[in-house]
């Protein structure tokens, strides 16, 4: 053996020769050659790297003897060759056990009555992480799942329909914000095209574009909008410093009583006349829509 313990197979067939058994490779050509049906035999040794367990006949029936399962695992006839078939392909090494077995309880008890399992042993450990499963709160997602589909009976919901439904709940919520920024975008693109309708084209209607309808404004980006509030905001600014130029030179008052005074010493702070802006965009806008009502 080596430091972990590990026995390797020459070990193993050693000691089974002090109780006159033999090992035979299950998918050899000289086995192969020989016919044998599974049924027939009286016990596999099954290897997957460090790992070792034993399929063996006790009375009429077979059973997985596997350790890391609860208990033993009844296998019928017809579903034996498929068991070492699947074996092969999860790539175990078999063997086959040929001699006489050692007497054993088990194996006189149930020569006289059959084994009737009802339900497969679970692996060691399976029954743990299920029962904390079941401790974990369920996420909104999960209990939303539970509402819409209420367990009656008929057996619960499989993988892939738990994934779909968990999809579907997320894309909801996703059309929901997208909703909200889409409500969000539309109602600066108002501001935006009410302020220049009635202030920005009536003074420079020869320099400033018309902006295409409301409907084709919900599919700007956002980077878009960001750009034309950004040179909205800019021409306002300067359209402002000019009034206030007018303004000083002709010692008048300001367009709007919401609006603060010039200052006397020239020209106004940025904070001022970006305040000024959104007061004359919300005037505007508030024209416009007693125009539309009296329309």
């Amino acid at each position: 053996m080596d430091d972990s313990g590990f026995f390797s197979i020459q070990v193993i067939s050693n000691a089974l020769k002090v109780w006159g058994l033999e090992l035979i490779l299950f998918n050899s050509p000289e086995y192969q050659r020989l016919g044998i049906d599974p049924i027939n035999e009286k016990s596999f040794i099954c290897n997957y790297k460090e790992h070792w367990f034993t399929v063996r006949k006790l009375g009429k029936q077979w059973f997985n003897l596997n350790s890391l399962l609860m208990g033993p695992e009844l296998i019928s006839d017809t579903y034996l060759a498929l068991f070492l078939a699947q074996l092969q392909q999860e790539g175990y090494s078999i063997f086959v056990v040929k001699g006489d077995l050692p007497d054993c309880e088990a194996d006189q008890l149930l020569q006289m009555i059959r084994v009737q399992q009802m339900q497969r042993p679970k692996l060691i450990g399976e029954e743990t992480a299920q029962s904390r499963d079941q401790r974990l709160p369920r996420s909104d997602v999960d209990q939303a799942i539970e509402v819409n589909h209420p367990f009656d009976g008929t057996g619960m919901l499989d993988e892939d329909e738990e994934n779909f439904q968990r999809a579907l709940a997320l894309s909801r919520q996703e059309i929901d914000m997208e909703d909200e920024e889409a409500d969000l975008r539309r109602a600066i693109q108002l501001s935006m095209q009410g302020s220049r309708r009635s202030e920005l084209l009536d003074s420079l209607p020869q320099n400033v574009p018309q902006l295409p309808h409301t409907s084709q404004t919900d599919s700007l980006s956002s980077e878009e909008l960001r750009r034309r509030r950004q040179a909205y905001f800019e021409k306002q600014q300067q359209q402002l410093q000019q009034q206030d130029r007018t303004l000083n030179l002709h010692d008048k008052p300001t367009l709007s009583s919401s609006t603060p005074e010039a200052d006397p010493g020239g020209d106004m702070s940025e904070e001022d006349m970006l305040q000024a802006a959104m007061n004359m965009s919300l005037e505007s806008v508030r024209n416009h829509l007693n125009t539309e009502e009296e329309k």
